[in-house]
């Protein structure tokens, strides 16, 4: 469980093929946090499991990402260079300051416009199956950054977010621009209420 509050800007150092995936090694200099092997973190929102020791990892963090992670998230996309939202799971002692988050990403949404003039604004499509868990004002998680729904046209199938200066500074998700893929996921609770009144509400 996060909260999607990012508290590092990790660099993707390189990618190795392995018999289950992908192998993801990140620097993340500077990151108060000391992972231990098999702690859960958040890669722009994808819970990834630490699979190395960082002492035999020259300091790098090492994830192992199976294919299904790869297609059906942009960590299939990443090359060296890129940088990624880091953030390590919460407990019961974490401030809840964004909003409870899984990890479990629940499909690429697409930019559609970005208005950089006075509040910055931006304007997604996600996949057509979720739009009915999108709510004005409510939670969403892009690229593992929990954030406000401003506006939604289901119709038109698409939502827009704004940034605050903090988050422009703290996250990648100023660098958006027409065509970036971002990894969502939907608030939980929506996803839970949706569920239930589909299946089980006429009972």
């Amino acid at each position: 469980m996060f909260t999607g509050l990012i508290e590092q800007l990790g660099t993707l150092h390189s990618r190795v093929p392995t018999a289950a995936g992908q192998r993801l090694l990140i620097a993340a200099p500077g990151w108060t946090h000391k992972p231990a092997l098999g702690e859960s973190i958040a890669v722009n929102g994808c819970c990834l499991t630490l699979a190395a020791d960082v002492a035999d990892t020259n300091g790098l963090l090492a994830f192992d990402a199976i294919p299904e992670t790869l297609a059906k998230t942009t960590l299939g996309e990443l090359q060296p260079g890129d940088r990624v939202h880091i953030e390590h799971s919460a407990t019961l002692a974490t401030l809840l300051g964004g909003h409870l988050v899984q990890g479990h990403i629940d499909g690429v949404g697409e930019v559609q416009t970005v208005n950089t003039q006075g509040e910055w604004r931006a304007r997604i499509a996600p996949p057509r199956e979720l739009i009915e868990f999108f709510a004005p004002k409510g939670s969403i998680c892009v690229q593992g950054v929990s954030l406000t729904i401003m506006a939604i046209n289901p119709g038109e199938c698409w939502f827009e977010i704004a940034l605050i200066p903090t988050t422009l500074v703290k996250t990648t998700l100023g660098e958006l621009r027409p065509g970036s893929r971002v990894n969502l996921e939907c608030d939980a609770i929506a996803k839970q209420i949706v569920h239930y009144l589909k299946h089980f509400g006429s009972r």
